[in-house]
């Protein structure tokens, strides 16, 4: 009675868990070849480097300043990966925007970095002079290489965005050198040497804090900060190639997807259902509650799906199947050795699980190498791959046994016998 106790409480979970798949609020996040968007290749000039200097580890800086570029835009779950090619002996840089269809916008999103600079009135203009803003400042030495973050603030008053500075310590000198010699007097701020305010300074300001009112709006004030903080790049990149992949591209992708793994998945339950009978019924609830597993874990971790992710859980459902063919096939050799089937269902998860422990530990040793040399493409098989191969594992001996032992029963009788048969055989 507990094992069927057991079972119900199971298919109640796995109905909760698909309602929720079905009905919450939050969406599966689509990769590029999905959701459609921008792929951008980047070579990667190492030649400046010295000749001790470690190249892997410069580039794995580079990739770190450009995902944080990237991400400090909102970009959803972008893919930002290098690799190097021996072919044409050079690093290459990887850039994925799922969304972002407009290359030029991405393109300087990536390459671009803002030179901020303060520039304070040349000697002999004075405050009420006409002052020619390109040629009546004169630079001073406070850039943006002293700055230690940026950040997204409100007038008190207005409402309107402006940009914070806070400068490391060494900037926060200079700007208290350059206020308290300019008290009444503008001190510009330039920006790609174009400038973005002139305020005039009334105290001198220590604390090293600035405050840039351009007029922006509330997304161009946080795609300053974004730029602003993300830095310069460390090694230079030219851009070699790009690839767009429309919405409706990635549409058709998903439907094709979506329609691929619900006929393997019909099939599969036919056969099991056919072949295997009354246990077959049982592991293929076991396989819909494998599922529902799977798929809330891509929604709610979240995993970025791809085509090749989509592909690595498919097989990984096959890997499920695979592990309850070994428990029933054994099964099967324990009804025919006279026991019972309570006995047979106990002997047969026992004697099949170092087969199906041992193809399960192969298959998550494969993802893991394949995660780890492999490209973007390929680590989103192997990601969903893994995944898959740990939850089939735990499925094939937990939720599966609830089930079988669920309705098994001590009973010879010759229906029981058929019922727990497969093929086109009775025994």
């Amino acid at each position: 009675m507990k094992h069927k106790i057991k079972a119900v409480w199971v298919v109640i979970a796995t109905i909760v868990l698909l309602f929720f798949l079905i009905k919450g609020d939050r969406d599966f996040v689509m990769g590029l070849d999905l959701a459609g968007g921008s792929a951008l290749t980047y070579k990667i000039d190492t030649s400046s480097l010295p000749e001790d200097a470690d190249v892997a580890e410069n580039v794995a800086s580079l990739r770190d300043v450009v995902e944080r570029r990237v991400n400090l835009f909102g970009v959803r779950e972008p893919t930002v990966t290098t690799q190097y090619s021996r072919l044409s002996s050079e690093w290459r840089l990887i850039v994925e925007l799922p969304g972002v269809t407009d290359i030029a916008a991405a393109e300087k999103m990536i390459g671009e970095t803002p030179v901020l600079d303060f520039r304070t009135i040349k000697p002999g203009t004075t405050a009420t002079s006409t002052i020619d803003f390109m040629n009546g400042y004169e630079v001073s030495p406070l850039t943006g290489r002293y700055l230690d973050r940026a950040g997204l603030v409100f007038d008190q008053t207005t409402n309107q965005p402006k940009v914070e500075l806070t400068f490391d310590s060494e900037g926060s000198k200079l700007f208290a050198e350059i206020t308290k010699a300019n008290i009444g007097k503008q001190v510009a701020i330039f920006l790609d040497g174009l400038p973005i305010s002139a305020p005039v300074v009334n105290e001198e300001i220590v604390g090293g804090k600035a405050v840039i009112s351009g007029n922006f709006t509330i997304d161009e004030a946080r795609t300053l900060v974004g730029r602003l903080n993300a830095g310069a790049l460390p090694l230079p990149v030219s851009l070699s190639g790009t690839n767009i992949v429309g919405p409706t591209l990635g549409t058709e992708a998903v439907k094709a997807g979506v329609q691929a793994g619900i006929i393997g998945f019909i099939l599969v339950i036919i056969f099991m259902i056919v072949w295997y009978r009354l246990p077959g019924i049982m592991a293929s609830l076991a396989l819909v509650a494998y599922s529902a597993i799977m798929l809330a874990l891509f929604k709610f971790i979240p995993v970025t799906l791809t085509s090749a992710g989509i592909a690595g859980f498919i097989i990984s459902v096959g890997l499920a199947v695979d592990a309850n063919v070994l428990t029933f096939e054994r099964m099967k050799e324990e009804i025919r050795n006279g026991k019972n089937l309570i006995d047979a269902v106990e002997l047969g998860f026992a004697r099949a699980w170092t087969s199906i422990r041992d193809s399960h530990i192969a298959a998550i040793i494969v993802s893991i190498i394949l995660f780890w040399i492999g490209t973007s493409i390929v680590k989103g098989f192997a990601f969903t791959f893994f995944f898959g191969a740990v939850i089939s594992l735990i499925s094939a001996q937990l939720i599966t046994r609830v089930f079988i032992r669920a309705i098994a029963n001590k009973s010879n009788s010759r229906l029981m016998k058929f019922l727990f048969s497969s093929g086109f055989t009775i025994k």
